[in-house]
């Protein structure tokens, strides 16, 4: 049976099951019949297109920045304050969150590779009491809400000096990869390839065992720091083995081969979850010409922009954190330049630096990046926030700045055709007008391919959505809506339409159900 066919057996079948269900949950008749839809779907060609963007903010647990509060809170108190962050993201209409799972050597979830955090109990090693999995709690509440859950990782820090050494310490365990710096710092050796194996695996690791969107780097490759990396030994053994490169290339190399190793991993393991990456937003100074400032490529032997060009991320977020008219650093130059590296088409959504908000002023400009990069960046944009307390907490209004104005609405993820460009297909679709109300019930004859749905209704030719997730199997709405001044005309319902989504974004073809 070719695939055509297939499909339209299986909606016929569904067309059954829906009116078996339906007629088994009806009590009395209908004071208007039940309309079956069972036209061919009809392509997205229309006036109303849902709008896309990237909306997100970064969790920072490192020295308990957004969570938790505090080392050593209860189970309960952890929970609480993650249900209220999430939320905050739901009321903001957020639509991803960027968890810190690995903030230096340790671990956000239970880990056979890595002892329990020192930020989420107060002693790394120890486990939560009464035991539970944060990474498995955020996961499954972020989904409950709509929210993707991204975890984001450092791959090379193994201590910061707010935490304690004790014998669960990387630096105890893996004495061989570590290296002291500065400040109490202590860093893997990126060049090792056991350094390279040790945190693949533990990425890898998340990556099997956990239900998530996608997995993040940030800035942090080799360490900002004011003296030399510490690596003598290795440099020597790879000149002892006849290496070529010079030791900046050598360390560039190293960092060069771990980023691609990573995503070409998640992608053999499951191809959905996209990689992100949110570099030091310059390059190198001089590019483009007007800028200045810190040398990535230089000092951190990150070569981002190789990264970029090579399509090894599936979504980039270079950390743009300057005022638009800091001619040095200007927001909008920096993210044209991104822009014109981005030679593969990937997600382009750059950072900001929202936590740095102390007044509306601030906020403002907050918000006029988001605007520059929906111009910029047109065909998908996006943001994320660093980070989500400054969000909670409202910092200089931003949070009113952004519900009133660019965030009012709930939107839907841009899509990430790379990988999967199959719509899934449309739902089956019936409705049951009665006392003043449209009933809507769906099915899916794939159910697993679904993420969300989107109800549009349109009233005197305006078009408006609602977004809900995959365990939604109908809706209600009232045929007639009424002012509460009663002086403006009331809207009729005059026409639906329900899609699928997928988990990459992917919108099937609409069902329409006229109302007249």
């Amino acid at each position: 049976m070719n695939r055509d066919k297939k499909s339209r057996t299986i909606h016929l079948i569904l067309i059954l099951a829906m009116g078996i269900i339906i007629t088994a949950c009806t009590t009395k008749p209908a004071a208007e019949p039940i309309t079956p839809v069972i036209e061919e779907p009809v392509p997205i060609k229309h006036e109303f297109e849902i709008p896309r963007e990237f909306r997100a903010a970064w969790v920072a647990t490192v020295a308990n920045i957004d969570w938790p509060s505090k080392p050593g809170l209860s189970t309960a108190e952890q929970q609480a304050e993650a249900i209220s962050l999430l939320d905050s993201a739901i009321i903001l209409n957020l639509n991803a969150i960027i968890f810190q799972v690995r903030p230096q050597c340790d671990a956000l979830y239970e880990s056979d590779l890595e002892p329990w955090s020192y930020y989420l109990t107060g002693e790394q090693g120890k486990a939560p009491e009464p035991y539970y999995d944060p990474l498995d709690f955020w996961v499954r509440e972020a989904h409950k809400r709509g929210l993707e859950l991204h975890t984001w990782f450092n791959p090379y820090r193994a201590h910061h000096p707010k935490g304690k050494i004790n014998i669960n310490s990387v630096i105890t365990t893996h004495p061989d990869l570590v290296r002291e710096i500065d400040d109490g710092y202590y860093w893997l050796d990126p060049a090792m390839q056991e350094t390279q194996d040790y945190s693949y695996e533990v990425v890898m690791d998340v990556v099997r065992r956990y239900d998530i969107d996608g997995v993040h780097f940030d800035d942090y490759f080799y360490p900002y720091s004011s003296s030399e990396f510490p690596d003598d030994d290795t440099w020597q053994t790879y000149l002892v083995h006849k290496g070529k490169l010079s030791r900046a290339d050598w360390r560039r190399d190293a960092v060069n081969v771990f980023v691609k190793r990573v995503y070409e991993g998640i992608k053999a393991e499951k191809a959905w979850v996209k990689f992100g990456l949110s570099p030091f937003g310059i390059w190198r100074p001089g590019n483009p010409p007007s800028i200045q400032g810190y040398d990535q490529y230089a000092k951190l032997y990150a070569d981002a922009k190789l990264w970029l060009n090579e399509g090894w991320i599936d979504y980039w977020t270079p950390q743009l954190y300057w005022p638009t008219r800091k001619m040095p650093q200007s927001f909008p130059i920096l993210l044209g330049w991104w822009a014109s590296e981005n030679t593969h088409q990937r997600n382009l959504w750059p950072g900001l630096f929202t936590s740095r908000i102390k007044e509306e002023a601030d906020a403002l400009e907050n918000f006029s990046q988001i605007m520059i990069t929906r111009g910029m960046v047109p065909a998908g944009p996006g943001n994320i926030h660093f980070s989500m307390k400054a969000l909670q907490q409202n910092y200089g209004g931003i949070a009113d700045i952004l519900m009133q104005g660019p965030y009012t609405n709930p939107v839907l993820i841009p899509t990430s055709p790379w990988l999967d460009d199959q719509l899934p297909s449309a739902p089956l679709v019936e409705i049951n007008q009665k006392e003043g109300n449209v009933h809507i019930h769906w099915l899916h004859e794939n159910k697993t391919d679904v993420n969300k749905w989107v109800v549009y209704q349109q009233r005197e030719k305006q078009w408006s959505y609602e977004i809900l997730t995959s365990e939604y199997e109908s809706l209600v709405l009232p045929l007639t809506l009424r002012s509460d001044d009663g002086l403006t005309p009331p809207k009729v319902l005059d026409m639906i339409a329900v899609t699928a989504i997928d988990r990459l974004g992917n919108e099937s073809e609409r069902i329409y159900l006229s109302m007249r």
